[in-house]
């Protein structure tokens, strides 16, 4: 999964093909509207409140179009960052980044800056992370009544194919533990486990001084995540517009994801050295944030403009979309006020 989606040159994220938007292989929540960065703006211009002024991390920016709207927000609130870093391992991406930022923001690009590694210098602020963790490689495992294999991958004539091996002892005692979660698994079950994700997420916020980092993805808590009937996992890979299962098709040429285990990635708050400051649906997030408000300032009298971007909330916020798939989740460090996108529906005990 790392070298088809990462390798340099070859892999999906590292070569030239358009992956977001139209033409692309998948939509994310700002391709969809600006209501959702004006959305993520409010939330950002509460931490700065807290913090008095402070700058902004974005993970895997995508194609520019968050890091546009929450500036463009931001400016409107008299609250614009000190900077604005864009942490992405895309040149082709960084590029259309760039060209956005340039056509929508063009007089604040000096605020702008790209960077190759985590900062090393502490700041105060918000680190944000939209649909970044699910693009992180996993380990597949196939469960067996008291055993566990860990599926590799083999060359069977011209193809990639599955290839199982016995699973390690870290790896069977994991599996004993995401079991017990989950329920009774049947034998053949077969899921995944992000063992990276510890290390990545404390690496990606250790600069963090002040504030709050928002991580925004699909996924589950770990009891529902790890469900019996669930048997098959949530490895899933996106090519021009269409879903499917099967990463071995067009290697290099499609995204592969597999949904959070957001218990997973609370547990990894506090080693980090953060609290975990909020849990609950996109959906609740963004009317916390006042989504409403959001559309009536951007429609204004225009009844049209109204009708375009209520359906885009729709979109955004309705369960059969992306309302309660997608899940938002804040770690904070240094902040005594509750982080407001968090405030309609507490999900933490979910955990």
């Amino acid at each position: 999964m790392e070298a088809a989606l990462y390798a340099p040159g070859l892999g999906y994220y590292s070569a030239g093909a358009r992956k977001l938007g139209r033409g692309g292989d998948f939509t994310t929540a700002p391709e969809i509207s600006r209501l959702f960065g004006g959305c993520v703006a409010q939330q950002c211009a509460g931490v700065f409140c807290e913090v008095g002024t402070g700058s902004i991390l974005e993970i895997g920016a995508g194609s520019g179009a968050l890091a546009a709207d929450v500036l463009s927000r931001l400016e409107s609130l008299r609250c614009l960052p000190q900077r604005y870093s864009i942490l992405d391992v895309s040149a082709d991406l960084r590029e259309r980044q760039h060209i956005s930022l340039e056509r929508r923001v063009p007089h604040l690009l000096e605020r702008v800056r790209w960077v190759d590694s985590p900062p090393e210098e502490p700041f105060d602020g918000v680190i944000i992370a939209n649909e970044v963790l699910d693009a992180l490689p996993v380990t597949r495992f196939r469960w067996h009544p008291g055993s566990c294999e860990e599926l590799g991958v083999a060359l069977e004539g011209d193809r990639f194919v599955w290839a199982p091996r016995p699973a390690g002892e870290a790896l069977t005692s994991m599996c004993r533990s995401l079991a017990a979660a989950g329920g009774e698994w049947q034998d053949g079950y077969q899921s995944e486990y992000c063992p990276r994700l510890a290390a990545w997420t404390r690496e990606v916020t250790r600069a963090l001084r002040r504030g709050a980092a928002l991580w925004i993805d699909y996924g589950l808590p770990r009891s529902q995540y790890y469900f019996p009937q669930r048997r098959d996992g949530t490895l899933l890979c996106h090519f021009r517009q269409r879903a499917h299962d099967n990463p071995f098709v067009h290697p290099g040429l499609q995204d592969i994801t597999a949904w959070v285990d957001f218990t997973l990635l609370a547990q990894c708050c506090a080693p980090a050295g953060y609290e975990l400051a909020g849990f609950t649906t996109q959906a609740h997030f963004l009317a916390a944030l006042g989504v409403d408000q959001e559309m009536q300032r951007l429609a204004g009298a225009d009844p049209n403009r109204h009708a375009r971007l209520a359906n885009e909330a729709r979109r955004l916020m309705l369960p059969g979309e992306m309302g309660e798939r997608f899940k938002a989740m804040a770690w904070s460090r240094g902040l005594q006020a509750p982080l407001r996108g968090f405030s309609l529906h507490d999900m933490r005990h979910t955990l």
